[in-house]
């Protein structure tokens, strides 16, 4: 059987009579259906939790470019009095990009909000009136002030390639929960594609199924889903018979490999998504007043808002883990990299989000979907108190921050209304509670039911792990 031509015969799903009981239970091990089953098996093996897990779920929504904490979440009082200073002490600030200015006041005005009194500027209005959902950690630090390789610290653990993304640890980790669509969706920002690209949801060293699979937010899910020409089920059924088929052959003439039993396993998800996509995705199911929440209405931010949207349907459908980016390709106008003017590139890419984020939450919340999601909301650096200006002048720009920033999770198994750590009374560096990187993500696979020291993988002659060998829960930000 192995060196058999193909037959038109093989079209009819039926190749038992075809080859011996031993050929065909050979075909079933390596084949589709057992593919299928190896799959569902793998999976359930996999999706056993270290502990109960109060998370099933994750939305990542990441900023590149460097949000400013001292326009979003750090109130910093200390820097009315000493805007126009230069900074104070003797150490001296040398700067990412080598102009240091002098000291600038918030350029958003903060008040606390809600009920918890958590500290919120006006950049994000929306955002600021759910504060009481949020646990915002004020004292995270990053390895690196440039934003490639701080991208993929933040979104890999590591600052170099070849690390598998957080979203393919915990494809890795946990398995799918259903068989028609990815386990890690990446929705990247409709105007370009971040730095480093497909580097930020690589599966790196872990087989090639867990890698983040990308959909589109302006125009459809996935391009090209359905043939040119319309097609019966039943050929349709005979092509995939056949291709699966020629595919057993090609893998069984090459032993094991990785790159190639992922690929199958990719057309057969993407035979499954033909019918499971569009249902998913088909965002006119929604309520005309579901959209209004969201600001698909609205011309700034209606591609973000399809995309948060989007996202609470894919988790909806059985997607475990969704990322969505704001910010990207620098050089360009699309980005949170405040260099020039803090006000004017904070306002327009917080105008795309702030709705969206919000009504995210909302939503979640209304439908009891936060009691089990994970809403993680970051960044990779943050800016500097001082101007980004080499005359000695106050400008309106600040330059990189990896020593302190602020980013929020919301959700499954926090403390809800909490700020978590504090920067110095100038924002500039971590004062209490610092928190890297690894914390941050041994605190969110510990939602999702997963011990970071156990979630290793043997490669290169060391058991690698999301976290390093470093890494500590923040179990004071847990309910």
């Amino acid at each position: 059987m192995k060196n058999r031509e193909l037959q038109p015969s093989f079209c009819n799903h039926d190749f038992a009579h075809l080859r011996s009981r031993r050929d065909w239970l050979g075909q079933f091990t390596t084949g589709l259906s057992g593919m299928a089953l190896a799959s569902l098996m793998g999976r359930d093996l996999s999706a056993e939790p270290h502990h109960p897990p109060k998370a099933k779920r994750a939305i990542q929504i990441f900023l590149q470019g460097g949000l400013s904490q001292l326009e979003s979440f750090d109130y910093k009082p200390q820097l009315e009095k000493l805007h126009g200073k230069s900074v104070p002490g003797d150490e001296k600030p040398q700067g990412f990009m080598g102009k240091v200015g002098l000291l600038h006041r918030p350029h958003f005005a903060f008040k606390q909000r809600g009920e918890s009194g958590l500290w919120v500027s006006e950049l994000f209005p929306r955002l600021a009136a759910v504060a009481d959902e949020l646990t915002v950690i004020k004292s995270m630090w990053s390895g690196t002030g440039n934003h490639t390789p701080a991208t993929y610290e933040a979104n890999s653990g590591f600052r170099t390639l070849g690390f598998p993304a957080a979203g393919a640890w915990i494809s890795y980790g946990l398995g799918c929960e259903v068989d028609n669509l990815p386990t890690f969706v990446v929705l990247p920002d409709s105007r370009t594609w971040p730095t480093g690209r497909a580097n930020n949801w690589s599966s790196g060293f872990l087989p090639a199924r867990h890698q983040g699979v990308v959909l589109n937010t302006s125009g459809p899910a996935v391009r090209n889903l359905q043939p040119a020409t319309k097609l019966d089920d039943a050929t349709q059924a005979a092509r995939f018979a056949a291709v699966a088929e020629l595919n057993r052959r090609h893998l069984a003439e090459r032993g094991q490999d990785d790159a190639l039993e992922s690929r199958m396993r990719s057309y057969e998800l993407a035979a499954r998504m033909q019918l499971a996509i569009p249902q998913a995705t088909d965002l006119t199911q929604e309520t005309a007043a579901t959209q209004a929440m969201y600001g698909v209405d609205r011309k700034e931010c209606a591609e973000f808002a399809r995309a948060c949207l989007l996202s609470r349907r894919l988790l909806e459908h059985g997607v475990r883990f969704v990322q969505l980016w704001s910010g990207a390709a620098f050089g360009s106008e699309v980005h949170w990299d405040a260099h020039g003017s803090v006000p004017t590139n904070h306002r327009r890419e917080s105008d795309k989000i702030d709705q969206p984020v919000a009504a995210l939450l909302r939503d979640l919340r209304l439908r009891g979907m936060l009691d089990d999601t994970l809403v993680i909301f970051n960044t990779e650096f943050g800016r500097t108190p001082y101007s980004e200006s080499g005359d000695g002048k106050v400008g309106a720009g600040r330059d990189h921050n990896p020593d302190v920033f602020s980013v929020w999770l919301a959700g499954a198994g926090l403390k809800h209304g909490i700020a978590y750590g504090e920067s110095d009374d100038i924002g500039w560096k971590v004062a209490e509670h610092p928190t890297d990187v690894h914390d941050f993500h041994a605190t969110i696979l510990h939602l999702l039911g997963i011990d970071h020291t156990r979630l290793t993988f043997y490669h290169d002659g060391i058991q690698r792990r999301l976290t390093n060998v470093h890494g500590n829960v923040l179990t004071d930000v847990l309910a």
